[in-house]
């Protein structure tokens, strides 16, 4: 008798819920240009992301950049960026979609050994906030690939006052990856 009455409240349920929510998971990697905000030459680098998109238009996403490439100081100058925040989708146009996030996190950077003047700022790690944003192509249900500019601001970085007041750094640049998805259903 239960079975009966339990019957009809089966076919009740939602699709989606059925199925699961529209919770999604998203791995890539990248390579990145940035301007350090130091010194004359940008520093390149690869790096790699998640996004956890808890709605279609929300999401987490984390990064990990180690910009350790393309300086003009044989390798001295380096940057590594570990960010994590929020993210969200501003607009949906076929298969792309324009993004804005907000990531919070550490930036670990070697300044560079200026050999005109012998002088080396040493190393330093800083908090971080960083604003941005990327245009996303989803190429099937798997892949996308997306590029997007990101603007660094560090507050307590000693910029390059050598030895004056400080007014903090403010990295910035671009980027461009490719993710797939491993989770979700969407």
């Amino acid at each position: 008798m239960l079975s009966l009455l339990a019957a009809p409240a089966l076919y009740g349920q939602v699709a989606s819920s059925a199925k699961g929510g529209n919770s999604t998971v998203w791995v890539g990697g990248q390579v990145s240009s940035f301007n350090p905000d130091y010194g004359n030459e940008d520093i390149a680098g690869v790096g790699v992301f998640a996004d956890y998109n808890i709605t279609p238009k929300l999401g987490i996403e984390g990064q990990l950049r180690w910009l350790h490439w393309h300086n003009a100081n044989d390798g001295q100058e380096t940057q590594d960026d570990y960010l994590g925040g929020v993210k969200y989708r501003l607009l949906r146009w076929n298969r792309f979609s324009l993004n804005g996030k907000f990531l919070l996190g550490g930036v670990w950077i070697t300044y560079p050994y200026f050999t005109d003047t012998k002088i080396s700022m040493g190393s330093g790690s800083y908090f971080a906030y960083a604003p941005g944003g990327d245009v996303e192509y989803r190429a099937s249900k798997r892949w996308a690939v997306r590029a997007g500019y990101q603007y660094q601001i560090l507050p307590s970085a000693p910029g390059t006052a050598f030895g004056g007041n400080s007014n903090g750094l403010t990295p910035h640049g671009f980027d461009v990856g490719v993710s797939y998805r491993v989770l979700g259903v969407r």
